[in-house]
Parts: C-alpha cells; sequence; structure tokens
C-alpha cells in the first residue's frame, strides 16, 4: 500500500516564459501562462523545477516536456528515471535517431547502449 501523501497539485510550465505554477490538474483544461498567455504544459506533481536561470536545467526540461516525458507518477516509485544534464539528453537523442526508437522511450530509457536493442520499456507518466 501506498504511504505517498496526496499531492494537491500539479506543476504546470511555462518553457517560454521559464515559470512553474503548482496548480490542481484539471481534466480537459487548458491552463494559460499569466505572463505570456501561453499554453501551460501539465509537467506532474514529481517535477523539480530548475531555477529560472538555469539554461541547462530547462533545455533538458524543454526537450523531455515537448517529446511528452513528463513527471507523473502514481505511487511511491516516482515517475521512473529521467536525464537530468545536457549530455544526456544528447546521447539519447543521437541513440533515438540512430536507431528509430521513439523520442519519449529513449529518454526514458536509463542506459543509452540499451536504446535500439529492443529492449522496450514504456515511458511512465
Amino acid at each position: 500500500m501506498c504511504r505517498r501523501a496526496r499531492n494537491p497539485g500539479s506543476h504546470h510550465v511555462c518553457l517560454s516564459c521559464r515559470l512553474d505554477f503548482k496548480i490542481p490538474s484539471l481534466p480537459d483544461q487548458q491552463r494559460v501562462c499569466p505572463n505570456c498567455a501561453g499554453g501551460l504544459i501539465d509537467a506532474g506533481h514529481d517535477l523539480e523545477v530548475p531555477r529560472r536561470d538555469d539554461a541547462a536545467g530547462w533545455f533538458v526540461l524543454d526537450v523531455l516536456l515537448r517529446a511528452g516525458v513528463t513527471f507523473h507518477s502514481s505511487c511511491c516509485d516516482g515517475p521512473g528515471w529521467r536525464p537530468r544534464t545536457v549530455r544526456q539528453v544528447k546521447e539519447r537523442l543521437q541513440a533515438a535517431e540512430r536507431t528509430g526508437t521513439p523520442l519519449a522511450q529513449a529518454l526514458t530509457t536509463r542506459d543509452p547502449d540499451e536504446i535500439g536493442r529492443g529492449v522496450t520499456r514504456a515511458p511512465s507518466g
């Protein structure tokens, strides 16, 4: 049984403004950035938001969210492995391109050498 406290809000991110808002997720409701009026991306409960001046951290987050990889989880284990550095992202982007592996799957594979070797792991979140 999961003992994790239920988190009332989810991180909604504006990539262009580098802003994060922790607000409840409502199905079929598009959230809008109050700064630029662009759409917010529901990134999930377990996101560790980079500092606004952390260009590398926001690059990594941008690639992940645009590929459809979020930080939602259903229990104590969290959303699964996610790359944290530009180098980790670039390794997986190159492996995905080389092998034809879907980007979301490549970005959530811990070992880049496993990408394209028939090891299938459904991306969580």
